[in-house]
């Protein structure tokens, strides 16, 4: 049974929250403060984690920052602040989603499902083959899940890297944000999930292009999308 930790104050939702994934077969556990739900995330155990951002005792940016420094967990953050600039601080801090509040049950359930299954499958339970992709000056080692540059090795969250390798593996094509959000989300892009690409996008371009603001490989093509160049 997948284990699923939830640190949220508010008691209600995060009952609704229990109640509702339980039904769906997972095992909840859940933290009211931020400083006791990162002690419980960082003693392991969980394959998913909820965070709320408005905690006591310490905010959900830090504990997010904290968990990512030790684990590539799935992070969802569930929070009611809704200017982008939050969506992108979560993103550039290793989340892997945000889902606003007030929200569906079953949407939350499915984004679950989603990264559940994509982080099993691309974590090594899946049918990679072992071998790596190398380009110039960049080195993907599929199976480790590792990426060199310049024999470098460069440290990528866990989206990252499939957004990576995704580009990598289909290049010179053009691909809208929803494409790709579908793609390496799992789930259909819905309104301002688009940010979760851009975020990404960004994230690459400073770890692999010798100059960020003018990307050799990432090509953006105005008004459509992204482009891996070989």
């Amino acid at each position: 049974m997948k284990r699923i930790l939830i640190i949220e104050d508010d008691p209600v939702i995060a009952e609704v929250q229990k109640d509702y994934l339980h039904a769906h077969g997972f095992d909840i556990s859940i933290a009211e403060r931020g400083d006791l739900g990162l002690e419980m995330a960082l003693q392991g155990g969980y394959d998913l984690i909820l965070l709320d951002l408005m905690l006591p005792s310490m905010d959900g940016f830090e504990v997010c920052r904290r968990i990512r420094e030790a684990s590539n967990v799935p992070i969802l953050i569930v929070s009611a602040k809704k200017e982008e600039i939050d969506k992108i601080r979560g993103f550039g801090l290793g989340a892997d989603d945000y889902i606003l509040k007030p929200f569906g049950l079953g949407e939350l359930v499915a984004r679950v499902k989603a990264h559940l299954s994509r982080y099993d499958r691309l974590v090594g339970q899946g049918e990679w083959r072992k071998d790596e992709l190398q380009l110039s000056g960049i080195r993907i080692d599929k199976q480790a899940r590792r990426v060199f540059v310049n024999e470098q090795e460069v440290s990528f969250t866990a989206k990252e890297f499939d957004l990576l390798l995704f580009l990598v593996t289909n290049p010179n094509r053009v691909f809208r944000k929803e494409d790709l959000f579908e793609r390496i989300w799992g789930m259909d892009a819905i309104g301002s999930d688009h940010a979760t690409v851009t975020v990404h996008i960004s994230k690459l371009r400073e770890k692999i292009e010798r100059d960020p603001s003018k990307p050799q490989y990432v090509e953006t093509i105005w008004g459509v999308g992204y482009r891996f160049n070989i």
